[in-house]
């Protein structure tokens, strides 16, 4: 990624100094939380987990308690928060929003692991590693303004998170396909969108240090869900069951 930046768009030595050091950081908040979303998914993704503080024994068998809604939907709610006051609060608050948010989608993607195998969880972790690194430098390299692409996707997203929630309800598996299929192409184009966009604030000499590092934070927070989005669809695509 450092030639790729030195090659495009940074025409002085300091000007690619401080794009390789904004990007370090977008990637490093980044791989932070995958990693604390991935170690606790796998910490705690086992049946006994789930029967023992998500679900509640009824003559129907196990069913998902109040908690477990909890941890599903709470981090739409920590995610707006985050979004909405990334101006106002200082840059340590929004750390830790962005921890929260991490670990809570860690406990929500626990149960991935009660539904498809280990080596189709980490293959397809793969799968999505190398396309999102495709549709990234895609969106670093090219000249292609993707500004109005960028808002059809966002109005798609829109639609995709509407209809997820109607369907974790009704368990469609025909929508959840359709669902899946169009959340592949919105969540990797919206990667190479967003990619260009943080290339624009890489290039902003007037930004201040603060400004970059929590727009840094930011770029990694919006490149970490659209990974784990990507992730999910892929997985409900391919996936093996157990």
């Amino acid at each position: 990624m450092n030639q790729i930046i030195d090659d495009y768009s940074f025409d002085t030595a300091e000007k690619q100094a401080a794009a390789r050091q904004f990007f370090g950081k977008v990637y490093g908040f980044m791989f932070f939380a995958l990693i604390v979303s991935g170690a606790i998914a796998y910490q705690y993704g086992t049946e006994a987990f789930f029967l023992k503080y998500f679900s509640n024994a009824t003559p129907k068998g196990p069913q998902p308690n109040i908690l477990f809604y909890v941890v599903v939907f709470a981090p739409i709610g920590v995610g707006l928060l985050f979004q909405t006051m990334i101006n106002r609060l200082s840059f340590p608050l929004l750390f830790g929003l962005f921890s929260i948010y991490s670990i809570l989608i860690g406990f929500a993607l626990s149960t991935i692991f009660l539904q498809y195998s280990l080596g189709s969880i980490a293959s397809t972790f793969g799968i999505t590693a190398g396309t999102f690194a495709v549709m990234a430098i895609m969106g670093y390299v090219t000249k292609v303004d993707l500004t109005k692409m960028g808002s059809i996707l966002y109005m798609a997203f829109i639609g995709i998170f509407i209809a997820s929630i109607v369907n974790f309800f009704l368990k469609s598996e025909a929508f959840d396909y359709l669902i899946s299929i169009l959340g592949v192409i919105v969540f990797t184009g919206l990667t190479a969108y967003h990619m260009q966009r943080l290339k624009q604030f890489a290039h902003d000499s007037e930004l201040s240090a603060d400004q970059k590092n929590k727009l840094a934070l930011l770029g990694g927070f919006t490149l970490y869900v659209l990974f784990v989005n990507l992730f999910l669809s892929l997985l409900r695509l391919f996936g093996s069951r157990d």
